[in-house]
């Protein structure tokens, strides 16, 4: 045990993983295949709509000429009430990781929360980087405790929403770890599918923090517009930092069609359709959570608020194949840092879909010796 703020913490919550003990590389798309109900990859899987699928077409006229990202990045900074300097839009939002991990390398301790994606530590670890983890736990719903990251950790990594655990923090918990001389990156890539009723807009987002010290936040428009195989994304920031961020970046990282998408991926039509779509979203994981918290041995951990809910179960790995076996793909758990074996990831679908997995997963799991 070790003390911080007067407060006693296990020395489990803050370790340096130094064997990579889990498959960082491993995603949700290695367990899709021909003819499986893909519950694996958190992309929605819905028709394009027309303001989305127009530009795009348009721009396929304009490729002999090299992209050109201004009116990309002066849409998504008005989204979000920024300058343009304090955009910089990527191929995808994992590239930002790469280049935060390749931009930062002085970074003196470099600290990533866990369970969550695992891109952020992958790019850190391949950087050359030595990375600490704080791993938060089940008991506690997952939820971030700030007095958990070291104080004099300089670039902190969280997830909000966590993925895989489907965690919302509260933003004033983020806020707290903010300060000078620390770069705090929120990875925002599922902000857009959370929703409350009664709140307008994201909750918990900081987006449009421009006040809080060193806080970069991460964004995707790959899952609710299925746009994972045009990969786009962006970083909000600080503009000297996003700077150093840029000066990493290959030249024209980010193809004429990507930047389409993003600018009407930033329209008052697109953000109101999210909304509506995150309404729906809430309806079906609470169908799926429900249905869920009925199976025997399956244990659904605090309260999901994103596209994918996290499931305990014993042999859950037997379980995955034996689903595989009758047509379900899902997520395995083990290669997060924070779960295990017995740890799945399900995404959420449609209510029809979701009632035809449940059933094969009851019948999996009573089916067992």
């Amino acid at each position: 045990m070790f003390s911080r703020n007067g407060r006693s913490v296990a020395w489990s919550a803050v370790r340096h993983a130094e064997p990579m003990s889990f498959d960082l590389d491993h995603h949700g798309d290695a367990e899709v295949g021909a003819g499986l109900i893909d519950l694996a990859v958190n992309v929605r899987h819905q028709a394009m709509p027309a303001w989305l699928a127009g530009p795009i077409t348009a721009s396929l006229s304009e490729l002999s000429a090299y992209p050109d990202d201004r009116a990309a990045t002066a849409a998504v900074a008005a989204r979000h009430r920024r300058d343009p300097a304090e955009v910089l839009l990527t191929a995808g939002a994992a590239q930002g990781f790469v280049l935060l991990a390749q931009a930062l390398r002085g970074a003196r301790r470099p600290v990533v929360v866990h369970p969550q994606f695992t891109e952020p530590e992958a790019a850190l670890r391949n950087a050359g980087h030595r990375v600490e983890r704080v791993i938060l736990r089940e008991s506690d719903g997952f939820r971030l405790d700030p007095g958990l990251v070291p104080d004099d950790a300089d670039l902190v990594f969280v997830g909000n929403p966590t993925n895989p655990t489907s965690v919302l923090h509260p933003a004033a918990d983020l806020a707290k770890l903010a300060r000078p001389g620390r770069v705090l990156v929120v990875d925002e890539a599922f902000a857009d599918t959370t929703f409350r009723p009664g709140v307008p807009g994201e909750p918990e987002s900081l987006a449009e923090r421009r006040d809080l010290p060193g806080l970069v936040v991460l964004r995707s428009l790959t899952k609710t517009w299925g746009l994972a195989g045009l990969r786009i994304g962006y970083l909000l920031g600080p503009a000297d930092l996003l700077r150093r961020l840029a000066a990493v970046q290959p030249l024209w990282a980010v193809s004429t069609p990507a930047l389409a998408a993003a600018a009407a991926c930033a329209s008052p039509v697109a953000v109101a359709t999210e909304r509506e779509i995150a309404a729906a979203l809430a309806a079906e994981r609470a169908h799926l959570v429900e249905r869920l918290r009925r199976v025997p041995s399956v244990t659904v951990p605090g309260d999901p608020a994103s596209a994918f809910v996290p499931v305990r179960l014993p042999a859950a790995d037997q379980i995955r194949a034996e689903l595989r076996r009758r047509g379900y793909a899902v997520r395995r758990g083990d290669t997060f840092p924070g779960l295990g074996l017995d740890w799945l990831r399900i995404a959420v679908r449609d209510t029809a879909t979701t009632d035809g997995f449940v059933q094969t997963l009851t019948e999996v799991i009573e089916e067992r010796p």
